[in-house]
């Protein structure tokens, strides 16, 4: 008897498979660049410093978020600036429903400090908790044929619908995996900047204690025919020092 085996189980699998039931946490240095920031009026915020991801439910933090003693506290629905003091932490500002901060946003409406930590606290767990993030509750995935890049590489694609309780670009993304079942690319609108929309490619995949994990994100805009702009670059995003928990 032959064996299916689904795009998604080979996608886990390539990542590292039932490793990720193990384990809670990623944390990294983190090192943004690209157009964005300056874009949204943003710069020199988030863009270097530790943040973690919790890999059982919606929860991001980034360290040195804007000073040393700052941090970011991010769930699905709440987000907070909290200033780390001997006598115990303080909350500087939150908010909740921050989403809901979002609406009439175009692509250069500015953000203020509350709405960039949203950002980059749902865009650092989309990333950084895949594809075990697909097997949460509430997640659905279809598999949509293959694609086939300028380059040449055909890469098979698996889109992902979100369920209304985890943050993320937008409800429904659309992933690429190579024929190892490696995640190569990510098509998305940006919800709350415009809906636009946007290509992510991610590289130098590398093994930290059994988990496959991408070091190097690039994002561009892409066009009517799926594919990507060479300029501008929207956002970079590279990570280092990672350990997993």
């Amino acid at each position: 008897m032959t064996t299916t085996t689904t795009l998604l189980d080979r996608i886990i699998d390539a990542h590292g498979g039932s490793r990720w039931a193990e384990v809670s946490t990623i944390s990294a240095n983190r090192h943004f660049g690209g157009a964005f920031w300056g874009l949204k009026q943003v710069p020199g915020i988030a863009e270097e410093g530790r943040f973690t991801v919790d890999l059982r439910r919606q929860h991001t933090s980034l360290a040195h978020f804007g000073a040393d003693d700052l941090r970011t506290e991010f769930t699905g629905d709440h987000v907070a600036i909290v200033r780390t003091r001997a006598d115990g932490d303080e909350v500087v500002e939150e908010l909740a429903d921050p989403r809901s901060s979002f609406r009439a946003h175009v692509l250069e409406t500015p953000w203020n400090r509350l709405q960039l930590a949203y950002f980059t606290g749902y865009a650092m767990w989309t990333y950084n908790t895949e594809p075990w993030s697909f097997t949460f509750p509430g997640v659905q995935v279809e598999e949509v044929g293959p694609w086939t890049e300028p380059d040449g590489a055909t890469w098979e694609r698996l889109r992902v619908t979100y369920p209304d309780d985890i943050a993320t670009h937008t409800p429904t993304q659309t992933l690429y995996a190579d024929a190892d079942g490696v995640l190569r690319r990510r098509d998305y609108e940006v919800d709350i900047a415009g809906a636009s929309p946007s290509v992510e490619y991610m590289t130098g995949q590398t093994w930290v204690d059994g988990l496959l994990l991408a070091t190097e994100r690039n994002i561009f805009v892409r066009d009517g025919d799926g594919h990507a702009l060479p300029e501008p670059l929207i956002v970079s995003i590279h990570i280092d020092d990672i350990v997993v928990s």
